[in-house]
């Protein structure tokens, strides 16, 4: 019975309508994947290099610095706002950031530029949110007078967010998507700092946040090697942000790789390699590189889920660096550098994986793996019986049962069902098991953890 049940679970499920969605591309997303046009990166990326520098401490001048290459991307926003039948609008986010002794000396008018394509479900107040930094740097971080093109570091991002936002405006989404350009950054994530405490004080129901830093290099430090194949995602396994209730359970469910950003990063990793060909997207079991971090940081310590994209091969004569040559080694973070095809599908996986999260439904509620004596009898034990309620947002179609093994990094299995529980002949004690909304078109929401219930 055992064999035969194991069987059915994994050919055909019983408990399964006739139309089980399979895990394909949905063709809508599939068309703006194959929307990103590396004529247009190019294009915005030759207007944002030749702003000079982009400091975040830099004078205001009609076409130079960092206020001059604000205006230019909130021109574009605007620009792609007359396509998006209303729904996009954008703004710069103008604060005051005080001197700090460190890397402002003196107060500074500064802002985010920020689009923002609005739900079209007066129900559903989700957001997600996808950002890039705009201001550069050179050797000498307080050096706001020399050129600091940034094409990497980070004007990649920042163009890739624009593609984002031309393509994705154009559809109708029930979740809103926030395009964040943000200052700052190379001064001590400011302008993330300053956004992810405003999100925090005005309670948006921030589901997501894609940090994009540097995703248009493909060599590493000085070789002509390329590799524009693989795609970095970082993400963190103990919250930031965890409360004692949040440590308990982790504990006692060994939950540790299993954090809201693991669940992200997974996604992440799945669903940019199954729209965007010739990628390998690297799950980074860290917040970001070894003692570093990025605008996705402060987020994470506001409580909120997220995650950095970044390149595989970073090369250190183009980051932080004076423009020159020394020694017959070029050092500057100039256009020449840029992969543009690579820019493109890093880009691609942006669009994927954020027109299917903003498409979904939301995630499903109150995930449990019941430990109740039914469950756990003696013809039970070696079983997992798994249960939640519908979303709260959206309407699931299905669901999926995620499995792995726990040494594993991905999912490895996943069983479809219309139901709201499911008993799988599979030991807790040998899986990690998670379960996700699924949507019309197969598209799919992030994955929840179960806590055990009693």
């Amino acid at each position: 019975m055992y064999k035969a049940l194991l069987v059915v679970l994994t050919v055909m499920p019983s408990f399964l309508f006739s139309q089980v969605p399979t895990v394909t591309r949905n063709q809508v997303v599939a068309r703006m994947v194959d929307e990103v046009e590396v004529d247009n990166l190019r294009n915005y990326l030759e207007n944002l290099v030749g702003f000079g520098s982009r400091h975040t401490l830099s004078e205001d001048q009609p076409t130079r610095g960092i206020e001059a290459s604000r205006q230019y991307v909130l021109a574009l926003f605007n620009e792609f706002a007359k396509t998006s039948g209303g729904r996009l609008t954008a703004e710069i986010d103008y604060y005051t950031e005080k001197a700090d002794g460190r890397r402002v000396d003196r107060d500074t008018r500064t802002g985010n530029v920020m689009a923002t394509l609005k739900g079209t479900d007066p129900n559903d107040d989700r957001v997600f949110l996808v950002s890039a930094h705009i201001d550069t740097r050179v050797s000498d971080v307080m050096d706001r007078q020399s050129d600091s093109p940034g094409a990497n570091d980070d004007g990649s991002g920042v163009v890739a967010v624009l593609e984002m936002a031309r393509i994705l405006s154009k559809r109708p989404f029930p979740a809103t998507i926030v395009f964040a350009i943000v200052s700052g950054e190379e001064q001590g994530l400011l302008g993330a700092d300053y956004l992810a405490k405003k999100a925090k004080t005005e309670n948006w129901n921030l589901v997501a946040m894609l940090n994009n830093d540097m995703i248009g290099n493909s060599a590493s430090n000085g070789t002509q090697l390329r590799d524009n194949t693989r795609l970095r995602v970082f993400s963190e396994g103990i919250p930031m942000v965890e409360t004692e209730q949040m440590e308990a359970i982790r504990k006692v469910t060994n939950g540790e790789n299993d954090s809201k950003s693991r669940q992200l990063a997974r996604y992440i990793k799945d669903v940019g390699e199954r729209y965007v060909d010739q990628l390998e997207i690297k799950l980074i079991y860290r917040n970001d590189r070894f003692m570093r971090g990025g605008d996705h940081t402060p987020f994470a310590r506001q409580g909120f889920t997220a995650i950095r994209l970044c390149e595989f091969n970073e090369n250190y004569y183009q980051q932080h660096q004076d423009l020159r040559t020394d020694d017959g080694a070029d050092y500057g973070d100039l256009i020449d550098h840029i992969d543009y095809e690579y820019l493109r599908k890093n880009t691609a996986v942006n669009v994927a994986v954020l027109a299917n999260l903003a498409s979904a439904p939301s995630v499903p509620r109150d995930v449990s793996l019941d430990l109740s004596p039914r469950a756990v009898s003696i013809e039970n034990i070696n079983h997992t019986l798994l249960k939640w309620n519908d979303p709260e947002q959206g309407t699931a179609t299905g669901y999926y049962v995620l499995m792995r093994e726990t040494s594993a990094s991905m999912w490895e299995k996943k069983f479809y069902t219309t139901d709201k529980s499911l008993m799988l002949p599979y030991s807790k004690d040998n899986y990690f098991f998670a379960v996700q909304s699924v949507g019309e078109g197969g598209v799919e929401s992030l994955a929840v953890f179960p806590q055990p219930v009693r």
